[in-house]
C-alpha cells in the first residue's frame, strides 16, 4: 500500500492487486498507487493510479508494463508548470519513448509493448490517460460508466461501422489491440476529462484479464456492494472461476470526502485551499512597483502632477491585482476545456435476483469440488457466509446476497490458495 495512505484514509480508500490467473506461467501485469504525500502535493498533482497489461515474448511483457508504471508516474510527477491533462498526455508519450527504445536496445526484448491505464485524481476533477484495452471505470450511484475506448479491432470495426454481422463477429479475435506502449516511435493518447468528481465515486482499473471474464454489471454490483479491499478481492476471485485464461490486475478507489490531508504530527486537516483561480501575473507586480517608485520621486523633484498621474496608475495596477485574483471572473478550473467523448458505455447495476443466483451456482460448485476433493476446508466460516446469503435472497435482499456470496466464495478460494502454496 502506498505510505502516505494514511493521512487520506478519512477521505480516500484506495486498493490493488494483481494476479498471475490460472493459464500463465507468468505475470505480464503492473500497476501502481501514487497518492499525495501532503496537502500542497495534492493541490499541485492530485493522487494516481496506473494499470499496465504488458505483450512480449520471454520477460519483455513484465518489462514493458513495469516500465510504465515507473515512468508515467514519475513524468507526471515532474511537470509542475502543466495542467494534468497536459502533463499526464506527456507521461505517457514519455513511457513510450524509453519502452521503445529499450526494446531497440536488446532483440530480447525488441516489439515489446504495454497497454496503460492512468487516472488522475485532482482537484480540477478526474483526468484519463489511456492506450490500449485496459479500462477506467467510474461507478456513481447505481450507474457504471467506461471511461475509456477500448484500442481493440473489435471496438475500432464499431467505431469505423464496419463491424461484421452478428456471426462472423464472433470470429473476430478480442485480444487483437490497435494500440500499445513501445512498438512504435509514436502514439496516439487518449485523454479524457477533467469530469467531476462527487463524494461516494468508486473508480476502478483493470487489464482485460477482468474485463474479458466478468461483466459490466457485474462489475458495477460488487462495487455497490464491497469495500475496496474486498472488491479487488472478489473481482480476481470470479475471473478465475471463469477460466483465469489471463492475468487478472485491478484497481479500486472510492472518494469517501473532500480531499484534505491530516496533519502528520497533530492529526486535524488543514483547510483545503484549490488552487481554481490563476496567480497575478509578475508583470502587474512590476508595473505597480514601477508606477509607485515614479510617483515618489517625482514628488521630491517638485512634479505634483506627474506624481499624481503616476500615483493614480499604481493604484489602478493594484485594483486590476485584486480584481484578477479575488474578482468576479471565470476560474481557472471553470474555463478548463473538457477532453474526450467518454462515457463509451453505461450500464445500470442496480441489484436484482439474476447476479446473486450465478453466485449461488458458483458457491454451489465450490462447494462440491471442496467435499469431492475432500479439501481441508474451514467449513464455519464459509457456511455462515453461505447461509446469510441465502437468506438474504430469500427475503429480496440482493445486496446482501451478493456482499455474501462474494465473501464466501472469497473466504473458500483463500484456502484454496493456501493449500495450493504449501504443495
Amino acid at each position: 500500500m502506498d505510505p502516505h495512505a494514511s493521512i487520506w484514509e478519512h477521505c480516500l480508500e484506495p486498493a490493488g492487486l494483481s494476479d498471475i490467473g490460472l493459464r500463465r506461467s507468468n505475470n505480464q501485469d503492473s500497476f501502481v498507487i501514487v497518492l499525495a504525500s501532503s496537502q500542497e502535493k495534492w493541490e499541485q498533482r492530485g493522487h494516481l493510479f496506473v494499470v499496465a497489461d504488458g505483450m512480449g515474448a520471454h520477460a519483455a511483457g513484465e518489462l514493458a508494463s513495469k516500465l510504465a508504471t515507473d515512468i508515467v508516474p514519475l513524468t507526471y510527477g515532474k511537470l509542475l508548470d502543466r495542467d494534468p491533462a497536459e502533463a499526464l498526455l506527456a507521461a505517457v508519450r514519455d513511457a513510450n519513448a524509453q519502452i521503445h527504445n529499450r526494446g531497440n536496445a536488446n532483440d530480447d526484448f525488441r516489439g515489446m509493448g504495454t497497454t496503460a491505464s492512468a487516472l488522475a485524481l485532482t482537484p480540477l476533477g478526474a483526468v484519463v490517460g489511456h492506450v490500449g484495452d485496459s479500462r477506467v471505470y467510474r461507478l456513481r450511484g447505481s450507474r457504471l460508466e467506461q471511461l475509456t475506448f477500448d484500442h481493440s479491432l473489435v471496438w475500432e470495426l464499431r467505431h469505423a461501422k464496419h463491424a461484421p454481422p452478428d456471426s462472423a463477429a464472433l470470429f473476430i479475435p478480442k485480444n487483437i489491440i490497435t494500440r500499445s506502449l513501445g512498438p512504435n516511435a509514436q502514439v496516439q493518447v487518449d485523454i479524457e476529462g477533467p469530469l467531476p468528481i462527487e463524494t461516494g465515486d468508486v473508480f476502478l482499473l483493470c487489464s482485460d484479464g477482468l474485463s474479458g471474464q466478468v461483466k459490466d454489471d457485474e462489475i458495477g454490483r460488487v462495487l455497490l456492494t464491497l469495500a475496496p479491499q474486498e472488491a479487488v478481492r472478489a473481482l480476481v476471485d470470479l475471473a478465475n472461476l471463469r477460466g483465469g485464461p489471463d492475468n487478472i490486475t485491478v484497481i479500486v478507489v472510492k472518494v469517501l470526502g473532500p480531499q484534505v490531508a491530516k496533519e502528520k504530527r497533530s492529526g486535524p486537516a488543514r483547510v483545503q485551499r484549490l488552487r481554481d483561480r490563476p496567480p497575478i501575473h509578475p508583470a502587474v507586480w512590476s508595473i505597480l512597483g514601477v508606477l509607485a517608485l515614479s510617483a515618489a520621486l517625482l514628488v521630491t523633484v517638485g512634479q505634483p502632477i506627474p506624481a499624481a498621474v503616476a500615483l493614480l496608475g499604481a493604484i489602478g495596477a493594484g485594483l486590476f491585482a485584486l480584481f484578477q485574483k479575488f474578482g468576479g471572473g471565470p476560474s481557472h478550473a471553470a474555463v478548463h476545456q473538457r477532453l474526450g467523448r467518454g462515457p463509451y458505455v453505461v450500464c445500470d447495476c442496480t441489484p436484482d435476483a439474476s447476479f446473486p443466483t450465478r453466485l449461488a451456482e458458483m458457491d454451489r460448485q465450490l462447494r462440491d469440488a471442496a467435499s469431492n476433493a475432500d479439501w481441508a476446508i474451514d467449513w464455519d466460516a464459509f457456511c455462515r457466509h453461505e447461509e446469510s446469503a441465502a437468506t438474504a435472497m430469500n427475503r429480496g435482499d440482493y445486496l446482501v446476497a451478493i456482499r455474501e456470496y462474494c465473501r464466501a466464495i472469497s473466504c473458500m478460494m483463500e484456502q484454496l490458495r493456501h493449500q495450493s502454496n504449501r504443495k
